[in-house]
Parts: structure tokens; sequence; C-alpha cells
């Protein structure tokens, strides 16, 4: 199992945990995270589902998991589809950096 650290240095941002044989990435106790399957012979994370318990809601965790599944995504060079809903709805538009990294099925234009 890799380890990530999605915060800055100590104890700015919760621990990580990338669950390669669940598909998940989740955090250290467990209970908070972030389910995919691959699709196109491994080249696309497609994200199912970001969940976290009402006890931890609020304190940006379902963020950190995303940002721990699309820095993955990046360094292994997959396309996302964002089929959960808080990754389409919230975590994208409030981080639009991000969108370069979505998967879509048209050619880009050249425009």
């Amino acid at each position: 199992m890799a380890t990530s650290r999605t915060g800055g240095e100590g104890s700015e941002g919760p621990k990580v945990l990338w669950n390669e044989t669940q598909h998940r990435f989740e955090t250290e106790d467990k209970k908070a995270y972030l389910e995919y399957v691959l699709r196109d012979g491994g080249k696309v994370m497609d994200i199912l589902h970001t969940f976290v318990p009402s006890s931890k809601r609020g304190l940006g965790l379902a963020s950190h998991l995303c940002v721990a599944a699309f820095n993955h995504a990046k360094s292994h060079s997959l396309s996302v589809i964002p089929s959960c809903s808080y990754v389409s709805d919230t975590f994208l538009p409030r981080n639009p950096s991000w969108n370069s990294l979505v998967y879509s099925e048209e050619p880009k234009s050249s425009m």
C-alpha cells in the first residue's frame, strides 16, 4: 500500500493512503474514502464514489481524497472520469486546475 500526504509538512492535512487492491484512496482509519475503477486498459480512472462519515464532515476530507486521486492519476498518466457527483459538481468547479485530467471522448481541438 502506498502512502501520500495531501497536505504540507506536519499536520496540515490528513494522511491519505492508496489502497491499490481495493481501488480506493482512504484515510488512515479507513472511514473516509474515494473509490475508483480503472477503464480503457488501465489508462482511465473512473472515480465512482467519495464517502466521508457524518462525524468527519466539514474538515475537507473529501477534497483531500480527491487531490490524492488526481495526483495519482497525473503521476501515472491517467485520465479521470468524474462519475462521483462530489467530484463533478463540487471538487472540479472549486479546483479547475485539475480539469486538464478529465477524460474526454472527443479529440481536443487546436483552436
